[in-house]
């Protein structure tokens, strides 16, 4: 994990105005570690291997840490981070799947990525496979309708291979109440967790029901 944080550090030295995001790249940290170390199946190797799980950062405005990550665990070498945000470089301010080895879908613009997230578990549903999809949105995030309309749409549909993690970092400028709550009331299982706390985010991510999505809300305390 200190590897990971010091290129998360090097990458922020690197990136210049609005584009930085340092709090979506922090927030978000812990949670992309506990998913590619302890819960995801993929193939660094062959990142369109037909038997991995999905994972879209439907938060794509903070791909700081999503970089980090994947170069941790060999989707491209290290040394692109340096690159970071540059014309010679592949790492954009929002991820590219054409681009970057194992980016699955290209997002930035808020609210696209779980509808996106959706559409892939019902495809895999219709394929019998037994493979995941996870799709982390951000608190602010949450204020876009299509999030709640794919929110609707999955828990109606039953998606037991679904998995949405919400980072609530308090950047909402609504008072988004109880999210774990909502999740449920749309038909899906829901926890509430520490946001750091690597061994409750695995517990939430691993677990499954057999007829309903699931969400984890990762609660980040507030800065100072």
């Amino acid at each position: 994990m200190d590897a990971n944080i010091e290129r998360i550090m090097r990458l922020i030295g690197l990136a210049t105005g609005d584009e930085k995001h340092e709090p979506s790249a922090f927030s978000t940290l812990d949670v992309l570690w506990v998913l590619y170390d302890r819960v995801l199946r993929y193939d660094a190797a062959n990142p369109r291997w037909e038997g991995r799980d999905r994972f879209l950062l439907s938060k794509g405005h903070g791909p700081l840490a999503f970089y980090a990550i994947l170069a941790d665990k060999g989707f491209f070498p290290a040394d692109e981070l340096r690159r970071f945000m540059t014309w010679e470089g592949i790492l954009g301010g929002h991820p590219d799947r054409n681009q970057v080895p194992g980016v699955e879908v290209s997002t930035g613009s808020l609210g696209h990525g779980l509808p996106m997230a959706a559409g892939v578990a019902l495809a895999l549903r219709a394929k019998h496979s037994d493979r995941r999809v996870f799709a982390l949105v951000g608190d602010g995030e949450c204020n876009e309708g299509s999030i709640w309309e794919a929110i609707l749409l999955a828990g109606a549909k039953h998606l037991s291979n679904l998995s949405c993690i919400v980072v609530n970092n308090h950047s909402s400028g609504l008072d988004l109440g109880d999210l774990a709550a909502k999740f449920a009331a749309f038909g899906w299982s829901a926890a509430t967790v520490n946001g750091r706390d690597h061994d409750a985010i695995y517990a939430a991510l691993t677990h499954t029901e057999q007829d309903r999505p699931s969400v984890v809300v990762a609660q980040i305390a507030r800065a100072g």
